[in-house]
């Protein structure tokens, strides 16, 4: 794969490198059929290849309980909170994705991983449940000389030393033991390391470091005790007991010896690294089924592939034979999409994941919109069909190029970028050149018009301000009332049945209490069927008499009711706001650098303003925010910097050439030559997403309308809330159309002898 990969890269650079003709077109098939080939091979078969989530596939769930290790002393809230974040850390070290993390009760955690296979359970298993507790012990100087004799009887044990069992393998691999004689006390505890690592040199190590405190305190025994053994001991077990060959470390050391594996090193670091402070126990270990239900799963896949179809048939009679072109690209953009998955490695697959997938199918027919609308415009100045082409997908760069740098930096892939510059340019061209179409049809539902979108600017601020102000007043009164299971917690409701479960019954039973979004899950385990139901606050008692009422068959017997914590630890969601927020920095300084700031202030606005109203309209409609909405939310990001960035590029353009006009004009006149294409880009984007609302299922629904709001406010935004700001930071800075003209110019002038 990687000579594979190497040689695509050759080939990418030789198609640039080449003039326009059969050569380049030929080369151009190699490369699509190089990358089509290649990840059909890494994604099929896809139940082998492609990871998948808890809410598809399910996965292995253990409940852990931390253990009361002095009687007088019981589990508290924040030693329950610090074995949840240590938990989640290890689980992120071993590469896995996507946990189920959550405290339940006052001493249990669950966690729940997809994918696991059976070595992997039992690794997970001790990950899981080992404390970490690193100490370093001296050894007694005379140790090898006492032992026999305190074993014999005829010498005592010295006072503050005990006897430890060091089990090692020789140079042949076999297991050694040797009998040392230990600090009872140790010399120096683990607490202070700040960073451990696996590295391998000659053989697998674990390479710590430690804090200010820890390194002086660990030059200080070194120096003390020169050229004596110390023990390394994990929780109670020695590890390694090398003798102090330096008198100075600087915080630094290594754990060697007993013939480690790159695995056991791996997973010796992540512990050390994330220390338990309290005791824990694995209690229960079983398999279970998808978070939502297989009835979830295939409304779902349905509404895809029928938003899919609704699709492809609305861009083939729209743009007819260009049309054609189009939707090979988009089936090519799909199957990049999913191939990268597996190029990128550690990707899980999960239901908004697959949601997201469809949105990108609106996303990737955008490229081409982009290029037909300019086609049009080129064909209505008299050209031919050739240089009509050929000057479309040239203007059209640009904001192809913007459009998805600017969304790859909110963590979307650059797969349309290729599809529509190469897949589509070289298939439209080889039709064009070869004679073969010489003239093509389109609908043209939207004419040119002349709207005055900057006059109406302040109108639209002010509509936009009351629509926040309302959200933001019942977002504020609501108080956690807006928060779902995931970000407040919830009830856990387990119940047997002596019968297998149809989840779907179980959703339908739940429908009249409003929470059919519940996360079901089934498993099966010494001839009895369970379901865990995780439900809102106070509704387990409910449940409880709802679905026995609803599923008298079913026999249902309560196994167990308690307290579930939230999933979105304090830790997790302050990574996640400093991700985001370098998102947007990012973006600000990317339109920055090819536009101007005023454009990059009107940009983050806008994306803002479209984040704000669609949490503010959820909260009105009385809808929770939960993990899933949030994906939403950063779906609409991406989407709206998307829409933004394209009617910019077109103001950049209006700006640059020598057309007459105050910036208003030049302005307005920009967006309204736009408007075919943000109306049509927002059609299709939208039809997969009314599809998976519609017959998605109710799991989805919160999701599919978070992004309908999205990119309904979104486009309105590009044009309403985006361009005036830009207008209006001009005319706040004293800038002139002339002196705005002049900067544009100059990065437009500076972009092209890049790209070109």
């Amino acid at each position: 794969m990687f000579f594979i990969a190497l040689f695509w890269v050759a080939l990418f650079g030789w198609y640039f490198a080449t003039d326009y003709g059969t050569r380049k077109r030929l080369i151009a098939l190699a490369l699509v059929i190089i990358a089509v080939v290649s990840c059909i091979v890494m994604i099929y078969p896809p139940d082998k290849k492609i990871q998948l989530g808890l809410d598809i596939k399910g996965g292995t769930s253990f409940l852990i309980k931390l253990q009361q290790t002095d009687k007088d002393k019981e589990i508290t809230t924040s030693m329950l909170d610090q074995a949840v974040e240590v938990i989640r850390k290890r689980v992120d070290k071993m590469g896995t994705s996507e946990p189920i993390i959550s405290p339940v009760g006052k001493d249990r955690i669950l966690v729940q991983i997809p994918g696991l296979s059976t070595e992997k359970i039992q690794e997970t298993r001790q990950q899981l449940s080992q404390v970490a507790k690193l100490e370093f012990a001296l050894v007694h100087p005379q140790s090898a000389e006492l032992i026999p004799q305190i074993e014999a009887g005829q010498g005592i044990m010295p006072p503050d030393y005990r006897l430890v069992v060091y089990t090692f393998e020789n140079r042949n691999g076999k297991k050694q033991e040797e009998k040392l004689l230990v600090h009872k006390r140790p010399d120096l505890t683990g607490d202070h390391i700040t960073h451990a690592h696996a590295a391998f040199q000659n053989e697998w190590e674990v390479s710590l470091e430690l804090d200010a405190k820890g390194a002086k305190d660990f030059d200080d025994l070194a120096a003390a005790h020169f050229q004596e053994r110390f023990a390394i001991l994990l929780d109670g077990a020695v590890q390694s007991a090398p003798s102090i060959n330096a008198k100075y470390f600087g915080g630094r050391a290594q754990i060697s010896g007993g013939r480690m594996g790159e695995t056991e090193a791996r997973n010796l670091a992540s512990v050390l690294e994330n220390p338990l402070q309290t005791p824990v126990s694995i209690e229960e270990e079983r398999s279970v089924s998808p978070t939502l239900g297989a009835d979830s799963i295939r409304a779902s896949i349905m509404a895809g592939l029928l938003g899919l179809a609704i699709t492809l048939v609305c861009v083939l009679l729209y743009y007819r034979f260009a049309g054609v072109i189009a939707c090979l690209a988009l089936l090519i953009n799909i199957v990049l999409l999913v191939g990268s998955f597996q190029l990128i490695g550690g990707v899980v697959l999960t239901l908004p994941g697959i949601a997201g997938i469809i949105l990108t199918i609106g996303l990737a027919v955008d490229a081409s919109v982009l290029i037909y609308e300019r086609l049009r415009e080129e064909l209505a100045l008299g050209k031919s069909l050739q240089i009509a082409m050929q000057s479309a997908y040239q203007k059209a760069f640009s904001s192809i190029f913007d459009a998805n740098v600017t969304t790859l930096i909110t963590a979307i892939i650059l797969s349309s970028l290729f599809t529509a510059l190469i897949v589509g340019r070289n298939a439209f061209g080889w039709f064009v050149d070869s004679g073969r179409v010489k003239k093509i049809k389109m609908l043209h539902l939207i004419s040119s018009q002349h709207i005055n979108f900057l006059g109406k600017g302040l109108l639209a601020v002010l509509c936009s301000a009351a629509l926040i102000i309302a959200g933001a007043t019942s977002f504020y009164l609501k108080g956690e009332k807006n928060f779902g299971v995931d970000f407040k917690g919830g009830d856990l409701l387990t119940l047997s049945s002596p019968k297998l479960i149809d989840v779907g019954q179980v959703r339908s039973a739940l429908t009249s209490m409003k929470i059919a979004d519940a996360s079901i899950q089934e498993s099966a385990q010494g001839g009895k069927y369970y379901i865990t139901v995780r439900t809102p606050l106070q509704t387990s008692d409910t449940v409880k008499q709802q679905l026995p009422t609803a599923m008298p068959d079913a026999q249902f017997h309560v196994e167990g009711s308690d307290r579930v914590g939230a999933l979105v630890g304090g830790e997790l969601a302050r990574n996640s706001l400093i991700a985001l927020g370098l998102g947007i920095l990012g973006i600000l300084i990317f339109v920055t650098f090819r536009f101007e700031l005023s454009f990059a202030v009107g940009a983050i606005v806008a994306l803002l303003h479209d984040v704000i109203i669609t949490v503010g309209v959820f909260s009105l409609l009385n809808r929770e925010l939960t993990l899933t909405m949030v994906g939403a939310v950063l779906t609409i990001a991406g989407y709206s910097i998307n829409d933004t960035i394209v009617v910019y590029d077109r103001i950049r353009e209006g700006l640059a050439s020598s057309k007459r006009g105050s910036i208003e004009q030049i302005m307005n006149d920009s967006i309204n030559q736009t408007l075919s294409r943000t109306i049509l880009t927002s059609t299709v984007t939208l039809i997969p997403i009314l599809c998976l609302f519609f017959f998605g299922g109710s799991v989805l629904r919160d999701f599919a309308l978070a992004i309908i709001v999205g990119v309904v406010v979104g486009t309105y935004s590009s044009i309403f809330i985006a361009s005036p700001i830009v207008l209006w930071w001009t005319r706040a800075r004293g800038g002139s159309v002339s002196s705005l003209r002049r900067e544009i110019t100059e990065k437009a002038t500076a972009a092209t002898g890049r790209t070109t």
